[in-house]
């Protein structure tokens, strides 16, 4: 440790003794442990009986009920209270049954028509497979877009007539909520920006006490953070943003060292330890933001419906300024709304649920929803990634019902600011509903949430069948051995037909939401009809330019997740938005230069292609600056202030928006106070946060005991805190009397550098100061 830091912790104690050194934005230095007394209880996953096993309890099943003999009782038989009203239970029910027969027949019928008409004016080739393997690949292709397309339309009757199956926010309105209805605000969090992530929570739990909520409600922080430096600035985040509260609510924080399944593991391991104490749970991610009569209202919901188990808003995304991200957030608004509702209306109490900006009944999701690791080797096995949808599956398998609540408003999420980050979350998801495919034949499972799971791997193994689609097409034209077949050949009406059905199949959502805002008369939020209209414009021709590069990028991660070969895929920090030309090439460059050499031999051998290639190559070949572009945002800034793609959360920003935004600035701010880890042992009052924060624990004993006092023993000979590397940080961190040990050692070094010039008069402080140390010493 040099001479100068030295200097510096021998200064903050020094001051601390004399009262001159607490810092000026805290009035109320730490004052307790970051988490309350443990009440244990028991959440055991039960194995997953694979594939073959489910398939084989399935035909048990039939034949059992084949035969007329009692079914056997299974531990997945429904154990919900009964309904609050009987006659609409089973009224959405049936309706819910209705919907999904009519969505089946429509998809159909459409697959059908569409792929019949195909097959009659598709030219005879010399290779038969070729032609086959097309007309089969488009059949599944446009019952994906046919799926889609009825999912809007039924959106925007939602939106323009009701549902009066669907769970409305309006339908609890006021409706006061039982004094014992506690519910816990629950935030994973892991290797975050710590300003924004306080910040966004900050304006969540004020607005919730402004709306007097507060006393149904513990927030708690649940860190899997693996960086000393993160760590030590969401300790002392945590603690300003405590005692900035004060005892308005209350506020945990808890650093998991076990840190095991992720996400779903860190919510697993909060409720084995303190979800005995809570009702329901809200489930919140690192950029979610609420509203307190959000939050209310879904409490509210959960108790007029006790056969709920999961209730999930439907998030809209704002608080990003660059291009990618305003396209995104406008495109949430202004056709996102529309397959919210749409799934909403299929769906009724068999939803999705998203993992995020929802509430979810804490004692049957304890028994029942534990995720157990699936079994062997590969990219397809080990700890479930997309836990959500197989979560939701397992509620419902329970009996509880999910719904998704379109109506529910104050919910807010961010979307990735730029192509890299988007495609970095994409990866993870890919592989996750890759991965629940294996749980298709699961017993117990409700029809509904088996065509969620196979939706969830469509939604990637579609990239692979569109890219097989367009290389199919070229072979056609180099190999189809048609002599007909050339630049000059006349298209016949029928396939301009399909081609234009699909592609209106495809614009006609976005056409919908505008035609839904301007009968809500909403437009004046997005700028007004005209900037509305341009606006989706521009968004729906960025989507155009980024859909080759998805497509391929997808592709390749669906190789990676069946072979479980390995993709070096990294993208910037969270908080850099804009991709330097540099990390661009570095993902993009490839794929350009692939597919020039693919335009070049094609021009070569049959020009005709060219056309053929021309909507997915162009956008591949711009791919670099496409991604360097959408993620300035000076440029999405001016795009704003053309008025375009402008949002209601911009034209009318929320309080609780304008509040987290706020803070997010000032915590930029101050956010360099604490940035390392040494700033524990430096700074007097972090180092009282981080000692009391882990409460009256003993770790000076046992094995981990013995290797912590060996470590500072090391360091007592060497001085370096550096040569520590971050998992003995983090430990130290958590260990309050290993950090005394090592602050005394430190101080005790730092006094003979500075004896020389102690005058006898300096002697006072430094008494005093020990003082200080002795009672630090004595509380630990």
């Amino acid at each position: 440790m040099n001479h100068r830091r030295l200097t510096r912790l021998n200064r903050s104690w020094t001051e601390a003794s004399t009262g001159s050194a607490a810092p000026a934005s805290v009035t109320n230095p730490g004052t307790g442990a970051s988490m309350p007394p443990m009440n244990r209880g028991s959440m055991t996953a039960r194995p997953w009986r694979g594939f073959w096993g489910g398939l084989l309890d399935g035909w048990i099943a039939v034949a059992t009920r084949l035969a007329g003999q009692p079914s056997l009782r299974t531990p997945f038989d429904d154990e919900a209270p009964a309904p609050a009203d009987a006659a609409a239970s089973t009224a959405w029910k049936q309706a819910a049954t209705r919907r999904r027969r009519t969505l089946l027949a429509l998809i159909a019928l459409s697959v059908v028509g569409a792929t019949a008409m195909l097959d009659h004016v598709l030219p005879i080739y010399d290779s038969a497979w070729l032609r086959t393997a097309q007309i089969g690949l488009f059949s599944i292709l446009f019952g994906w877009v046919s799926a889609g397309f009825y999912t809007a339309l039924m959106g925007f009757w939602v939106q323009w007539r009701g549902d009066r199956h669907a769970l409305s926010s309006r339908s609890v309105a006021h409706t006061p909520i039982a004094a014992d209805a506690r519910t816990a605000l629950v935030m994973p969090i892991c290797n975050e920006q710590v300003s924004t992530v306080f910040a966004g929570l900050r304006a969540t739990v004020e607005s919730l006490i402004a709306a007097g909520g507060a006393r149904l409600f513990d927030v708690y922080l649940l860190s899997d953070t693996s960086d000393p430096a993160i760590r030590t600035a969401e300790l002392a985040a945590w603690a300003e943003l405590r005692d900035a509260l004060g005892t308005s609510t209350r506020i945990h924080y808890r650093w998991r060292q076990r840190r095991t399944q992720r996400k779903s593991g860190n919510v697993a391991d909060f409720c084995r330890r303190w979800g005995k104490n809570y009702r329901y749970m809200v489930v919140l991610d690192a950029d979610s933001v609420m509203t307190g009569d959000c939050l209310l209202s879904l409490v509210r919901l959960m108790e007029a419906h006790p056969d709920a188990g999961i209730i999930q808003t439907a998030p809209q995304a704002s608080g990003l300024s660059t291009i990618h991200a305003r396209a995104q957030q406008f495109a949430g608004r202004v056709t996102g709304r529309l397959f919210s509702a749409g799934m909403q209306f299929w769906q009724l109490g068999e939803s999705h649920y998203w993992g995020h900006n929802a509430i979810l009944r804490v004692a049957p999701f304890m028994k029942h929803c534990a995720l157990a690791a699936l079994p062997g080797r590969g990219g397809l096995s080990g700890h479930i990634l997309s836990h959500d949808f197989v979560e939701a599956a397992l509620m419902r398998r329970a009996g509880y019902h999910v719904w998704l609540v379109n109506d529910l408003e104050g919910s807010y999420e961010q979307q990735p600011p730029n192509l890299l980050e988007e495609l970095q979350r994409d990866r993870r998801w890919c592989q996750g509903n890759l991965q629940n495919a294996r749980l298709l034949a699961e017993p117990g499972l409700h029809g509904v949430h088996r065509a969620m799971l196979v939706t969830g791997a469509l939604a990637y193994l579609s990239a692979p069948l569109w890219l097989a689609y367009v290389v199919l097409g070229v072979a056609l034209w180099l190999f189809g051995g048609h002599p007909a077949f050339s630049a000059d050949t006349v298209v016949p009406v029928e396939i301009i037909a399909l081609w234009a059905g699909t592609l209106a199949m495809l614009v006609m959502p976005r056409a919908l939401g505008v035609v839904t805002i301007v009968l809500r008369r909403e437009q004046a939020l997005y700028g007004g009809t005209a900037a509305l209209v341009r606006g989706a414009l521009v968004e729906g021709t960025l989507s155009v330019l980024q859909a080759p590069l998805r497509m391929v990028a997808h592709t390749l991660f669906v190789i990676v997740a069946l072979t479980g070969l390995k993709l070096d895929w990294k993208s910037p920090p969270r908080v850099a938005n804009d991709i330097g030309w540099a990390d661009a090439s570095n993902r993009f460059a490839l794929i350009g230069v692939v597919m020039l050499a693919l335009g070049v031999t094609a021009l070569m051998l049959a020009p005709a292609t060219l056309l053929w290639l021309a909507p997915v190559g162009i956008p591949l070949l711009l791919a670099v600056p496409l991604a360097v572009l959408t993620s300035r945002a000076g440029l999405g800034e001016r795009v704003r202030q053309l008025g375009l793609l402008v949002t209601p959360e911009e034209a009318r920003t929320p309080t609780v928006l304008r509040e987290a935004a706020s803070y997010a600035r000032q915590n930029a701010r101050r956010q360099s106070r604490f940035a390392n880890w040494r700033d524990a042992l430096e700074n007097v009052w972090l180092f009282d946060v981080v000692q009391k924060a882990m409460g009256a624990r003993s770790t000076m004993w046992g094995q981990r005991g013995r290797a912590r006092r060996q470590l500072v023993g090391r360091l007592r000979a060497t001085h370096d805190l550096d040569s520590l590397n971050a998992s003995d940080q983090m430990r130290l961190l958590s260990e309050p009397q290993h950090l005394v040990r090592l602050r005394d050692q430190l101080l005790a070094q730092a006094e003979p550098a500075h004896a020389t010039w102690r005058s006898p008069t300096a002697q006072a402080p430094v008494r005093a100061r020990r003082r200080v140390w002795l009672a630090s010493a004595q509380t630990t």
